[in-house]
């Protein structure tokens, strides 16, 4: 064909297709322009908002969006809970508690945990939405991450966050929400929410009576920056204000809070909503406001977008009395409005591929392989006296412990169920020769003094090994009017093993030098040294999801080497912690503690030995222009067991004149080794990892000296002492 008759048949027939596309679209037919999937989202919602009355409009400010049958339109529910997966819906994969997934130290993993979640989510809105029934646990909308900061260890919803760091919970976070609301360019696939805006982290008992006033610095420092980083890095659609008070205001009410801070200083454009009952508790307990009326006003007019309660009825009556606009009420609308829109919720079903998942995955064998996965990496090795990996093929095993046969401590809090939880003990069993005797008694209770004279130790006498199961559940520990076994309504004032249990764990110890391994459960530290001392081995698991019990044995008898990491300070008393109330961070953390720890953050052993060496740095200065600095090491498993380890740096400023954290951590990496391997681990230091924050709250490159520190875990004598391996130390500057 002439050069010239080809692009003449090639603009025909593109001018013919367009056309028939043209004709296709002039073809359909939408009862009303919100429904016409050709126009833009905000074309869409215009439409959408004109034909709602004020009345319909206001009921849509709240968690049950009831239906509008004149317009077509089902009910549609805000709300639902995925930390770990899918929360109290029924069945689904239920991974490792929050401060498990910490201890991982691994975003892609958690990517990768989250897009399963988020596909089950899926599948589940499907299948119930087939039912028609419109339940609150049932949306596609979830009020997860907590990404507040676990900053003091006797709070007892810490085990619903990523630990105590900002850097380590920023990334967990990110890679989270993007797993979760997905990667599809037309649709979100499910839509998070970042909790609780901010500086939440107890104390429980009277959380909403709490007066939260950080220094700018801390502020910025410390309980802002995974807010920044999920709202800028992964656009998370959704933040919750906290109960409690930020200077003298509850923040579900506070300009401050949410207008100054959330959307001028950190530029979110999104929906905001209460926590459950926030609004409500304004003119309760918190004798902020007189009245349901007033309440409504203060909350809508600092800017909460959604009610988790019923107190956005009153704002009917403050429309009619003009306390409010409908302009005012449509900002609102449409941020709710936006995110159904994302969701594909008025689009058909077809349209959206999320909504060709099948039911069929949830909790199928590839996901609980990968809670299996997760929990192996999550379960960090405190103490090993030589004594693990076990040998399956003991003679005779003795197991023994009140969490041995317990499946609530695989749970945690705000979880889900699984068909399929194998407690340690059955899991065990499931692992050792057929030919090995083993026995098993519970032993001791929860937190109370056996009623009986029997103490079940005498199998310890004739055993070849002792495997103790022991620790706290969320009877003990979780969210407020939750833990029936706690006086202090779900944190730990002591931090210590019940006082019951560490007694029956001295009279096995005293029975002889019997091999006895420890494995905790929990969602927080356990600081009491002296059972550290006395068992040979000591594994901490924490919540670890409904595979729990198979990781742990895994680890046991060494099919996996152990590698998680611990993501928060075990401090060693209550004594070296601040008060509980007092939200500044000196001496909190890894970051301000000077006194030295039971177990530093980011510790943990494997059955493998590792050397970081050669430090090398592509400059010694800084520049103060967009740029990055390359830092790496060599790392080698000079062990005899292939393994993960997980490499860690930290950055501590010199001399500055304000007060800097002792280090920081601003990078980390999961490596996998086989015996005499080695790896050049590279990190890349950004403008942003370098930066600091004044008295200020002001956060910018200050000139001065810098250290970077790189080691398995954070820095000090007592992480020297237990990890018995160097740290490689360079400095750089900024002029």
């Amino acid at each position: 064909m002439h050069y010239t008759k080809k692009i003449l048949f090639i603009f025909t027939t593109i001018a013919v297709l367009s056309s028939c596309k043209s004709q296709h679209q002039e073809s359909e037919t939408f009862p009303y322009p919100f429904l016409n999937y050709h126009l833009s989202m905000n074309q869409r919602i215009d439409d959408l908002v004109s034909r709602l009355t004020i009345e319909e409009k206001i009921s849509w400010l709240m968690l049950s969006n009831p239906p509008i049958p004149r317009l077509g339109i089902k009910a549609f529910q805000f709300g639902g809970e995925c930390l770990h997966g899918i929360a109290r819906s029924g069945r689904a994969t239920v991974f490792p508690q929050n401060i498990g997934l910490g201890a991982t130290f691994d975003e892609e993993l958690i990517f990768r945990m989250a897009t399963v979640i988020s596909d089950e989510a899926r599948a589940k809105y499907r299948a119930i939405d087939s039912l028609n029934d419109h339940q609150f646990i049932t949306g596609i909308t979830y009020f997860s991450p907590n990404i507040n900061i676990f900053r003091d260890p006797r709070w007892g919803r810490g085990q619903e966050t990523y630990g105590e760091d900002p850097y380590l919970t920023s990334k967990l976070g990110v890679a989270f929400v993007r797993g979760i609301q997905g990667d599809n360019k037309n649709y979100l696939k499910t839509a998070g929410c970042a909790k609780h805006f901010f500086a939440h982290s107890g104390p429980e008992d009277g959380r909403a009576l709490v007066h939260n006033n950080p220094s700018k610095k801390d502020l910025n420092e410390t309980y802002l920056p995974a807010f920044k980083a999920l709202i800028q890095e992964a656009d998370v659609q959704m933040i919750m204000a906290a109960y409690h008070f930020i200077n003298d205001t509850p923040a579900a009410a506070n300009p401050y809070v949410l207008k100054t801070i959330l959307r001028d200083q950190l530029g979110f454009k999104h929906m905001v909503t209460s926590d459950g009952g926030a609004i409500e508790l304004m003119n309760g307990i918190q004798k902020f406001t007189r009245t349901p009326e007033e309440s409504a006003l203060a909350a809508f007019k600092a800017g909460i977008d959604l009610n988790l309660g019923d107190a956005y009825k009153k704002l009917i009556d403050l429309y009619q009395q003009k306390k409010i606009s409908e302009k005012d009420i449509d900002v609102s609308l449409r941020r709710g409005l936006e995110i159904k829109f994302k969701l594909g919720v008025f689009d058909p079903s077809e349209m959206n591929v999320y909504n060709k998942i099948p039911t069929s995955i949830l909790n199928s064998e590839e996901h609980k392989k990968l809670a299996l996965e997760v929990a192996q990496k999550s379960i960090v090795l405190l103490k090993n006296n030589h004594v693990l990996p076990l040998n399956k093929n003991l003679k005779k095993l003795y197991i023994v412990g009140n969490m041995a046969a317990n499946i609530d401590v695989l749970l945690g809090n705000y979880n889900g169920l699984s068909g399929d939880m194998p407690s340690v003990l059955s899991a065990i069993i499931s692992k050792i020769n057929p030919g090995t005797i083993a026995e098993y008694r519970p032993g001791v209770m929860l937190d109370e003094p056996s009623k009986s004279k029997a103490d079940w130790t005498d199998p310890a006498h004739q055993c070849d090994a002792i495997i103790a199961v022991m620790g706290i559940s969320n009877l003990i520990e979780g969210e407020e009017g939750e833990s029936i076994a706690s006086e202090a309504q779900g944190d730990r004032p002591d931090l210590g093993l019940p006082k019951n249990q560490v007694a029956y764990f001295k009279k096995l110890r005293s029975y002889g030098k019997k091999p006895i391994i420890l494995v905790l459960t929990g969602g927080s530290p356990i600081i009491d040294p002296e059972i550290y001392e006395l068992a040979d081995a000591v594994l901490f698991a924490w919540y670890p999801g409904e595979q729990g019990g198979n990781a742990i044995t895994d680890i046991i008898f060494g099919d996996v080497s152990p590698s998680g990491k611990l993501p928060i300070t075990f401090p060693a008393s209550v004594e070296q912690l601040p008060a509980f109330n007092d939200y500044s961070m000196v001496n909190r953390t890894y970051r301000y503690m000077k006194e030295e720890p039971l177990f530093p953050f980011g510790y943990g052993l494997t059955y493998s030995s590792f050397d970081i060496s050669e430090i090398t740095l592509n400059k010694k200065e800084f520049e103060r222009k967009d740029t990055s600095l390359l830092v790496s090491v060599k790392v080698t498993n000079t062990g005899k067991v292939v393994s993960d380890e997980i490499v860690q740096l930290y950055i501590s400023a010199i001399d500055q004149t304000f007060r800097t954290p002792l280090y920081s951590l601003k990078g980390f990496k999961r490596i996998h080794l086989n015996p005499g391997e080695n790896v050049k681990a590279e990190f890349n230091l950004l403008k942003k990892d370098v930066m600091i924050v004044n008295d200020e709250g002001l956060e910018a490159l200050y000139p001065g000296k810098y250290k970077i520190t790189i080691g398995f875990c954070s820095p000090g004598k007592r992480s020297e002492k237990l990890n018995q391996t160097k740290f490689e130390v360079a400095d750089f500057s900024i002029q």
